[in-house]
């Protein structure tokens, strides 16, 4: 894994919450991801944290392209969310890593009770 501190690539970051789920969502759901990327590679690196949840997480992702405010598709899905942090790593296509620059990714964490997502942030270079 790429390092955070000062490591290689580009770093993204995003702070989750209810209310940036469209449409929002109540409650004291909270969380951080952090996503660095390998321009040379295109191998996105992340990790996820997340608190507070309305009851354990279903499901998580990276979706896109869309920006703040509209929902889209799955480009990244975690292999499992059963605990926080979620880490891993996948390949970007040109294309997505153009939205991810673009700042049209965000991340969703989903529960039971919010299955089309509890809390979301935008990526945001950093």
């Amino acid at each position: 894994m790429m390092g955070y501190g000062g490591g290689s690539g580009e770093h993204y970051t995003a702070t989750l919450s209810g209310a940036q789920e469209v449409p929002a969502k109540p409650g004291n759901g909270s969380g951080t991801a952090d996503v660095t990327v390998d321009p040379a590679t295109m191998k996105a690196t992340y990790t996820v944290s997340f608190s507070g949840l309305s009851g354990p997480a279903t499901s998580g992702h990276i979706h896109g392209p869309a920006p703040e405010g509209k929902n889209a598709g799955v480009v990244v899905p975690f292999a499992s969310v059963a605990a926080s942090p979620v880490t891993g790593e996948a390949t970007l296509t040109a294309a997505q890593y153009a939205e991810l620059k673009a700042g049209n990714m965000y991340v969703n964490i989903h529960t039971a009770a919010n299955p089309a997502g509890e809390i979301r942030g935008q990526l945001k270079p950093r």
